[in-house]
């Protein structure tokens, strides 16, 4: 299985989106992306982080156990399901495994460096191109999650994009079958 190594871009607020952001995960080499919704409360807990004062982070839950765990973790994005990507946190030395989420996955290798990694035809399915200039975010619909859906669903019927207002339709039923 061949994989593909993720490193954080950037985060930035959706605008009127109930305080969600969107992360931005890219290749090595920044050619292909990959977007996440994230909730209020991880938007809060990244920004911390990013714009904090690292000596205030260190004393933190997730640096404190951190410094409990042996070095040998990675976590791999295996798949989508009803609108949420799966990621699986690995211990390498004994092989076990955990599923965490994608937004607690991204917090975890920022604070951490362990390395976030996808399989490269799940990466190919979900991922853009990326463009450092681009003002708009592209989020693959199998991983919205199904209110978010319905209220696009709702946008696009209202601004007559009846395209992406039946892709929108397909995938909230192929969710209910």
């Amino acid at each position: 299985m061949k994989r593909i190594l993720l490193r954080f871009e950037n985060m930035q607020q959706i605008v009127g989106g109930e305080e969600l952001s969107v992360i931005l995960l890219t290749d090595e080499a920044r050619k292909r992306a990959l977007s996440i919704v994230c909730d209020a409360e991880m938007t809060r807990q990244l920004l911390i982080r990013l714009k904090g004062n690292r000596e205030v982070c260190k004393t933190m839950l997730p640096e404190a156990l951190l410094q409990l765990l042996p070095s040998s973790y990675e976590m791999m994005i295996v798949g989508v399901y009803d609108g949420q990507y799966q990621v699986m946190l690995m211990d390498m030395k004994n092989g076990e495994s955990v599923r965490v989420r994608i937004s607690d996955a991204v917090l975890l290798s920022i604070i951490s460096h362990i390395p976030l990694y996808i399989e490269e035809r799940l990466w190919e399915r979900q991922s853009v191109l990326f463009d450092e200039q681009a003002t708009g975010i592209a989020i693959p619909i199998n991983s919205m999650d199904t209110p978010r859906l319905k209220i696009a669903l709702k946008n696009a019927v209202a601004e007559e994009n009846y395209e992406l207002a039946s892709q929108l339709r397909d995938e909230i039923n192929r969710r209910k079958s």
